[in-house]
Order: C-alpha cells, then structure tokens, then sequence
C-alpha cells in the first residue's frame, strides 16, 4: 500500500494522498454528525487515519467525501467512516467514491471485505455486498461508548 492513487471526475479530485486530507474536517463530521461514532475524540479519528486506507474527494482543497478501509490488502478489509458532506450530496460523489474505493489496485483480491451500515444498502449493493451469507459463524466484540469516553 504505497504509492498515491488519484482520479478527477466532473473537476473532483479522488485521491488517497493522506496530505489531502483535512483532518478537522473528518473529525468534525464523524463527532458531530455521523450515527456511528458521535463524539468520537479527534486523536482516535487521527490514529484510524494513520492506521488505514483512505480515500477523499475534492474540489479545489475543499474536501468534498471521505471513506477508509482497514485492511491487510489479502484476506480481510473493512470499509468504514464513508460519509459525503452535506453541500456535496445529490451529485453522485458517494458513487464515484466508492467506485474510486473498489478500484484501488491493493484492494483487488481481498477475499472477504465487509461494512456496517444503517441505511446505505442499496449504494453498496452495487458493488456486490450482500448480508451475511452464514451469520452463525460470525461474532462480534462491541462497545458503543469505546471511542467517546
């Protein structure tokens, strides 16, 4: 995982060049806008993004979509953090982002990637996920406050 990808679509900018990124930002819409982390402390968003595969979308320096995998690039990748800010939305980004995500070259033979979302199904089933084929074999260790307290 090293080299910078990037794509512009329609003068947006799709890259993973983490010195894009604008990490207040990032951190104030997963604190105070997304369902999955609210109130998330900003040293934790800063340690997913060293820690991860990300992925934003700008116009000019302003950015636009944010989205990181966490992944060992072969047997296993999460996507996570996904979000498209609120001015931005109803232009298609969050498809050209995760159609920017998908086509990374060191994501192309994972052989289970996995997300949560709440309501979200029908963008990602684009890109073949599905519920859980065998949720029996599956378990999870969850604390909603980990990230907040």
């Amino acid at each position: 995982m090293g080299e910078h990808h990037e794509r512009t679509v329609d003068g947006v900018l799709f890259s993973t060049d983490r010195a894009r990124l604008d990490i207040d930002a990032i951190h104030a819409f997963l604190a105070g806008e997304s369902y999955w982390v609210p109130g998330i402390h900003r040293e934790l968003v800063e340690r997913s993004i060293e820690r991860s595969l990300c992925f934003g979308a700008y116009e000019g320096t302003r950015q636009l979509a944010f989205a990181r995998v966490v992944t060992d690039g072969a047997g296993f990748a999460y996507l996570c953090d996904v979000f498209v800010v609120d001015v931005a939305r109803g232009r298609g980004l969050g498809k050209r982002l995760m159609a920017f995500v998908f086509d990374h070259p060191d994501l192309q033979r994972v052989r289970r990637f996995m997300l949560a979302t709440r309501d979200a199904h029908g963008l990602y089933a684009h890109y073949g996920f599905r519920p859980l084929a065998n949720p029996a074999t599956f378990m999870e260790r969850y604390d909603p406050d980990a990230l907040s307290r």
